[in-house]
């Protein structure tokens, strides 16, 4: 039979059994066999995506810059002067960047490739008579869905039933607003996208209800391939962190070739230098000083931080996110799953006559007993007990299933909890709902705060019921407990919260008359209250220490949660947010208060109870208003806005939806707070690690252009270095040691300084000031040195044995220095050049490379290098020393006169 899917099939216009026949799909779904087959028939459900760009583009990438233009004009004029040797080492030069750079995007492209794989969409399918959870990319046509709010739909699909159903597809439409669903609905094949009741398409997210539906189109055959096919062409925005570095480049640039540009033209006027030569100097001297390799040295130090964040389980999905993560002063956090271990566990029960029972165990596998009075409880001697049990277990959307002697879940932690609860009484949830089959229900959303199961019961109806105990117990007789009103089994609700228990509330009802599937069913009223349900969702491990570590980096934590103010505050206590009640406000207090007060609230309060969706982005908005650069974590569909409208959006893997992770720039993969310390600590590394770069870049051309200044200036007759020499210089620092020092490793007490500011500009005082110094002290130094080796009556020989020492001088010069670029403020001293291995094989091979060009002819022929004798190696050495004290005297200077900055370590940090 034909069931191949077809993006403008009229599904929406099908009967439910002609639908069936189509795709030759029962009621059950398919079985993996099938399912499989399908599969190799119609392809992976993927989207067409942009393919990766090919290796010849990122080559011919490499060429695209306003510096390689100019070094290639040079390296023509250089042929038309008759050059050769010069142009065939800036040809050389060209070549050398390009691979370098190439292999740098090239392995940025293939992690970038790889990342995509981690962020995988999940979708619960029906396969072999068991509801499972697969990859998105694995549904074929034919399989029968389950969605609940907060999903996004993996492919087009025609809606079996559905529970108060609407989706936003105005990622398919334009729609503004979410849409009403309607599974009973048919229309006809003209019936445009946005008007068809009974479909739900790919790429639509689940905004509220439930549904049921069988998949009528896959991968580029639904509405949404359609799309992207359309916008496959399309080229995304860059990361604004890396705009501004090209910006500062860019900015640098042209001081630095306004600088050149001078000093060539003094050169002429004043020295006497011939115009060729100066304009091959200055054109080399540019090159030399502007930082070019800048971007990709900080992109470099970016996708390290990345693979250490994913190491230690955060995947990094926009590169900026890294370094925003290390500045963030604000961590606004959810609480079940992020804090807590989201793993519900019964523990306590209380009956309508007041008799409590314990429940050991922990998490949602079902090991353990109920305690009455500290004595084990026989499954099926409690009568009472059984009816609250059962209840549980009906209304509950949940599986808990043994495969292979291990326990597996899916559905809600609450629900989820209960099945686990009703186990170890000896309840079986599916002969359970055999014995009692659902009819209709009423899903549990927050406006409700219930969920209620109808079912078939001894004949008759019945009606369960679980949720929020104020809502449940304003809804029972007064009658059914226990002789106590329900005010007063709301303070004991209360009582059980401060516990730190989540407590529900559990009610039943016999109908009179059934109820059908196709009512709509109204809120139940004059239930049998059958008792409180405590549990108990515990601390994460680590998270205490990781909430110290916070302070102690200066980042505050609010905890803004849905839960009643009392639980709240005892998870709080645990955590040492909150002592006491002032310390918390709620959802309804935040309703008084105005904007302009908010950020006041925001200084003062850490702990955000009983919060709607729409409160939680308001805490966001004034956190930021206040001056906060503001990191979210959330996992729901009602975090999305939160998440987005942050500085920086953390979602989590294991847990959170669809929704919340495509609205954050990081996906923590085990759902654990204690991740976000370890991705504050790489950010702010990261963050230094680009500066360590900038200053070894900006010093070491700056230096250059000192020397060449002083030479001019001067009127010394003679260049200190030669073109070639000083393209050769820019190899050797540019092309290795920078890519090193993006691999510079946490330099210890990150987390102790206070976050920077976010307005913080990279090249502040600190940077101006210690790049001044350096370039002042290494040009000097080389200037001087390069005049006390030329004689009175200097021969050629003379001048190229000088320009040959002073070369070797600046790539001494320049392999120490970089010793002081490892830290802003610790000694270089004391900083064992052992603990980053890829800086010391960076600057070994920079020297010896340099080394092997002195005593190669090729090196001789193009640079003019030579070997030189130990007394001229002891006192080349000893002066590329004195960059040293020089620097150690600088940071000793500003440590005395800035003992409060926060890049100064503590004591015992140095």
């Amino acid at each position: 039979m034909d069931h191949r899917p077809q993006a403008s099939a009229d599904w929406h216009a099908l009967d439910l059994d002609s639908l069936a026949q189509k795709l030759d799909v029962g009621v059950h779904g398919l079985s993996e066999s099938e399912a499989s087959a399908r599969l190799a028939e119609y392809g992976r459900n993927d989207l067409p995506r942009r393919p990766p760009t090919p290796l010849w583009a990122i080559v011919l990438r490499q060429f695209r810059s306003p510096l390689i233009y100019i070094l290639a004009l040079a390296a023509l004029v250089s042929v038309a002067l008759g050059d050769v040797k010069d142009a065939a080492f800036i040809a050389g030069v060209l070549v050398l960047n390009a691979v370098i750079g190439s292999f740098q995007e090239w392995k940025a492209e293939q992690s970038s490739q790889a990342l995509k794989q981690l962020l995988q969409i999940r979708a619960s399918v029906h396969r072999d008579g068991d509801v499972r959870e697969v990859p998105a990319e694995e549904v074929v046509p034919g399989d029968i869905v389950w969605m609940e709010s907060g999903n996004r739909v993996p492919a087009d699909i025609r809606l079996l039933s559905a529970h108060g159903l609407e989706s936003d597809e105005s990622l398919l439409t334009g729609e503004s607003l979410p849409v009403a669903k309607d599974p009973e609905w048919t229309g006809g094949e003209a019936t445009p996208v946005p008007d068809r009741m009974n479909m739900v398409y790919a790429g639509s997210v689940i905004t509220r209800g439930r549904a049921k539906g069988v998949v009528v189109a896959t991968g580029m055959a639904t509405g949404v391939g359609q799309l992207a096919l359309d916008v496959m062409g399309e080229t995304g925005g860059r990361p604004p962190l890396l705009e501004r570095m090209e910006r500062f480049t860019r900015v640098i640039a042209v001081a630095v070739l306004v600088a050149a540009t001078m000093i060539g033209l003094l050169g002429v006027a004043l020295g006497g230098y011939s115009a060729t030569t100066m304009f091959m100097f200055a054109v080399a001297l540019a090159v030399s000083a502007i930082p070019e390799g800048l971007p990709v040295a900080m992109t470099v130090a970016l996708a390290i931080a990345t693979t250490r964040m994913a190491s230690r389980g955060l995947i990094v999905r926009r590169l900026t996110a890294v370094e925003g993560l290390g500045s963030c002063t604000l961590i606004a956090t959810d609480k079940t799953g992020t804090l807590t271990c989201n793993e519900l566990t019964v523990r306590q029960v209380c009956l309508p006559d007041g008799e409590t029972f314990e429940v050991t165990g922990e998490g949602f596998q079902p090991s353990g007993e109920i305690l009455k009075d500290g004595r084990p409880l026989d499954p099926g001697c409690h009568e009472r007990l059984e009816w609250l049990a059962r209840a549980g277990i009906l209304c509950n959307e949940a599986d808990l299933h043994q495969r292979n002697g291990s326990w597996t879940w899916r559905g809600d932690a609450v629900d989820v909890a209960f099945l686990s609860f009703a186990r170890k009484l000896g309840w079986n949830h599916e002969s359970t709902l055999d014995s009692h089959p659902q009819v209709n229900q009423i899903p549990f959303e927050p406006e409700y705060q219930f969920a209620a199961s109808f079912n078939r019961v001894d004949g008759g109806a019945g009606v369960f019921i679980k949720g929020a105990p104020e809502r449940v117990l304003a809804m029972c007789s007064e009658a059914s407990c226990g002789g106590f009103t329900p005010d007063r089994w709301e303070a004991t609700a209360i009582s059980m919260a401060a516990m730190g228990y989540r407590v529900l509330a559990v009610a039943d009802q016999r109908l009179d008359q059934p109820i059908g599937s196709d009512q709509v069913p109204a809120p139940p009223s004059r239930l049998r209250f059958l008792g409180l349900v405590g549990m108990i969702d515990p601390l994460r491990s680590g998270v205490k220490d990781a909430v110290r570590c916070c302070a102690e980096a200066g980042v505050s934590v609010a905890m803004i949660t849905g839960d009643h103010r009392v639980t709240a505050l005892a998870i709080a206590r645990d955590l040492g947010l909150a002592d006491d009640e002032n310390q918390v406000i709620t959802g309804g207090a935040l309703q008084e208060t105005t904007a302009d007060e908010l950020p006041e609230i925001i200084g003062n309060i850490r702990v955000f109870a009983r919060v709607a969706p729409r409160q939680k982005l308001q805490i966001v908005n004034a956190a930021r208003q206040a001056g906060h650069f503001v990191a979210v974590t959330g996992d729901g569909v009602n975090d999305a806005p939160a998440l987005q409208a942050a500085n920086v959006g953390v979602a989590m893997g294991k847990s959170g939806t669809d929704v919340a992770r495509e609205a954050a720039e990081l996906v923590i993969s085990d759902d654990n707070f204690a991740t976000i310390i370890a991705g504050i600590e790489e950010g702010r590394v990261a963050y230094d690690n680009i500066r360590k770069v900038i200053y070894l870049l900006i010093s070491t051309g700056a230096a250059e252009l000192v020397l060449m200044a002083l030479a001019v200036g001067t009127g010394t007759p003679y260049l200190p270095l030669m073109p070639v020499q000083i393209l050769w210089l820019n190899l050797v620092t540019n092309g290795i040691q920078d890519v090193a020092l993006a691999f510079e490793p946490n330099e210890g007490g990150v987390l102790s300084r206070q976050p920077r500011s976010p307005k913080e500009r990279i090249f502040n005082r600190l940077m101006i000031e210690r790049t001044a110094i350096a370039a002042v002290a290494m040009g000097v130094i080389g200037f001087t040195t390069f005049r006390w080796l030329l004689p009175e009556a200097a021969t050629e020989a003379d001048v190229a044995s000088a320009r040959n020492t002073l070369l070797l001088l600046m790539v001494l010069f320049e392999n120490v220095h970089i010793g002081n670029c490892r830290s802003e403020t610790k000694s270089a001293l004391v900083m064992s050049p052992l603990r980053s291995p890829i800086l010391l094989a960076g600057a070994i091979t920079a020297f010896c490379i340099h080394l092997a060009a002195m005593h190669t002819s090729l090196g001789r022929y193009v640079l003019g290098a030579q070997p030189i004798n130990g007394g001229q190696w002891g006192i080349l050495i000893l002066l590329s020393l004195t960059i040293l004290p020089v620097m150690e005297l600088h940071k000793w200077s500003w440590r005395k006169r800035y003992p409060g900055d926060r890049r100064t370590p503590k004591a015992g940090e140095r």
